[in-house]
């Protein structure tokens, strides 16, 4: 009887702790997610791990017949061959080693490119976010304004004006010379067009706004009291920087130095332009070599960059759930006092501007240059034409709607495809990284946050190539998942990871003592999303949605698998003239993207009043 009146009791806790545990809304908004996470990024992965040591066709199938192996055989030649070749001497003497061609050697270089990005972007991105929030910096608007240019051009734009800028005969495999060379006569070393130091430099570029936007809307919305106080006491303000202002905003540090090393690890166009001309490459561009030889091999280095990926996460992870608090919103900030640059103002702003005309202006100009020559190199106005943006019935067309972009009823097409995917991914992605920000941090430190903040960033660390050819080979087995479904769901998972960082910034910024009072008056969980959180924080969660459509918007790699023939979108578009060798009409539509994203940015900023460089401010 006693034993029973026991069982009983214990019964009655454990069902008294799960009705408890159901009823706050962080617990529940984890699960779900741990478990739509689990099956949308674990899959895939399991998927790519077995395609390493399954044999495929091809020349791939040829290579192991000798050993007695067939198409759909499991093997660890793949193994063997990428990573434990030995130097093989021919008659010609010691060659180097399949392993150190095919793998060290990408690697050695990838991991370099990787950490010099982080650091250009982190450096860059947040030291004009510092000076656009915390200083009297002139020409305020115009540099938030112009700074998110480089992100929003896809990268290879960047790498390519890059190259047509600064090519010349003398290195590389190019043929004619670059606008500086023809105009000037001046011939750059090969240093400076391609290698290690350009694809380092257009990367950090390029993704220098990740460093601005996460770093500067933390700055925009710090707790003025906090700085005021050490000001009072006479603190240095470099030591008000070096021990209030850093230790705030290391969350965002990590979190950009997570998201660009990540990218830059997978990067693949920017690689593909200014590496390899002189045979500088990469983990990513040996990939996608092997990939149409050699699969096994190719899935062997998506993964191993997924295993550094996550060795980063980890890192990120056991810094930012330690027990410092990172709260710099509690409710009771006064206005930030910002530092007077006094006669270092106009040539930091000169400077800065003159900059970002460089690397956000000037190469809109060149594309603009280059989609009205008709021959390369020549650039005097006989030389130039309307007819690749308004021209008809093209003869030098071979396709059958043969009108300039702008009467192309394909272009316009395409034009919509990618608005709509666009919308309907940052859709998903924003409102799902808001709510994984908000269970991570009501429940940092507990396994079920740590869980979901791995799976939430989990899809940035797959390869966009692998990603997208893992769900490919996953839509043939659902039915359901074709066409714009298989686009939104691929699209949303991958760019959930930039929503996720930007909700879970902004949940570890603000204080609870905000939601501890409307719980205790009565407030649903609901309306106090609504109301109260996202209202306070809402130029950081905004940015969580307009990431994820300014990266659908010009993405190449995840969806050239994936977009249907009959539903094409703009950048597939692209490739498609770029590869025709039209580089006319691809210029026009690079533009064309720039410019449907800044409208899109546009339209958001009038009906919310947040934008990408409003989300810090200026």
């Amino acid at each position: 009887m006693e034993l029973q009146l026991t069982n009983r009791v214990r019964m009655t806790r454990l069902s008294g702790k799960t009705r408890a545990w159901f009823t706050k809304p962080a617990n529940i908004i984890l699960l779900v997610f741990v478990i739509l996470l689990g099956v949308l990024t674990l899959y895939p992965l399991l998927t790519l791990l077995m395609e390493t040591v399954i044999v495929h066709s091809g020349r791939e199938a040829s290579a192991v017949r000798s050993l007695g192996l067939a198409k759909g055989d499991t093997t660890w030649w793949h193994f063997q061959k990428l990573l434990f070749t030995l130097n093989d001497g021919g008659a010609g003497g010691i060659r180097l080693s399949n392993s150190w061609i095919q793998f060290y050697s990408p690697f050695l270089n990838t991991m370099a490119v990787s950490l010099a990005s982080s650091f250009i972007a982190i450096l860059f991105g947040g030291a004009v976010a510092f000076l656009i929030t915390r200083t009297n910096m002139l020409f305020k608007k115009f540099v938030s304004a112009v700074f998110v240019f480089p992100y929003i051009m896809p990268s290879w734009t960047l790498a390519l004006f890059w190259q047509t800028f600064l090519k010349n005969t003398n290195i590389g495999t190019g043929t004619s010379n670059g606008i500086f060379a023809s105009m000037f006569g001046i011939y750059a070393p090969e240093w400076l067009v391609y290698g290690f130091f350009p694809i380092s430099l257009v990367l950090g570029l390029h993704y220098a706004p990740f460093a601005y936007i996460l770093i500067g809307g933390i700055l925009r919305n710090m707790d003025a009291n906090l700085e005021e106080a050490a000001t009072i006491l006479k603190t240095p303000r470099s030591r008000i920087i070096r021990k209030i202002t850093l230790p705030i905003v290391m969350p965002a540090i990590l979190s950009t130095f997570l998201l660009t090393f990540a990218s830059s690890m997978s990067a693949y166009a920017v690689p593909v332009f200014l590496g390899s001309p002189v045979r500088y490459y990469m983990l990513s561009t040996k990939m996608k070599s092997l990939m149409d030889t050699y699969s096994g091999q190719a899935y062997i280095i998506a993964g191993i960059m997924i295993v550094f990926g996550v060795a980063i996460l980890l890192l990120n992870q056991k810094l930012t759930n330690s027990r410092r608090s990172f709260v710099t919103v509690s409710g009771k900030s006064s206005q930030i006092s910002q530092i007077n640059l006094r006669k270092a103002n106009k040539p930091i702003a000169i400077i800065l501007v003159a900059i970002l005309l460089i690397v956000a202006v000037l190469p809109l100009i060149t594309f603009a240059m280059e989609s009205v020559i008709i021959k390369a190199g020549d650039y005097s106005l006989k030389n130039m034409t309307m007819d690749f943006w308004i021209g008809q019935n093209l003869t030098y067309l071979d396709q059958g709607d043969s009108n300039g972009i702008l009467l192309s009823a394909k272009i316009w097409k395409a034009l919509g495809y990618s608005v709509l995917l666009a919308v309907v991914c940052s859709l998903i992605a924003g409102t799902s990284g808001m709510l994984v920000g908000y269970g991570i941090a009501k429940r940092r430190g507990s396994k079920l946050s740590s869980a979901v903040n791995s799976l939430s960033f989990f899809p940035y660390l797959m390869p966009s190539l692998a990603f997208g050819a893992i769900y490919l080979s996953m839509s043939s087995h659902v039915p359901w998942l074709r066409g714009f479904a298989l686009l939104a769901i691929v699209g949303s998972v991958k760019y959930l990871p930039f929503a996720s960082r930007s909700g879970v910034n902004a949940m570890l910024q603000l204080s609870g003592e905000i939601e501890e009072a409307a719980i205790i008056t009565g407030v649903p969980w609901f309306k106090r999303m609504t109301r109260i959180i996202f209202p306070i924080q809402k130029a950081t969660f905004l940015s969580g949605y307009l990431l994820p459509m300014v990266s659908c918007m010009r993405e190449l790699s995840l969806f050239v698998l994936l977009v249907p023939t009959s539903n094409t979108i703009l950048t597939t578009m692209l490739m498609q003239y770029s590869e025709k060798g039209w580089a006319q009409f691809g210029n026009a539509i690079n533009l064309l993207i720039v410019t449907v994203v800044l409208l899109l940015n546009y339209t958001v900023n009038k009906l919310t009043g947040a934008s990408i460089d409003k989300g810090v401010g200026g």
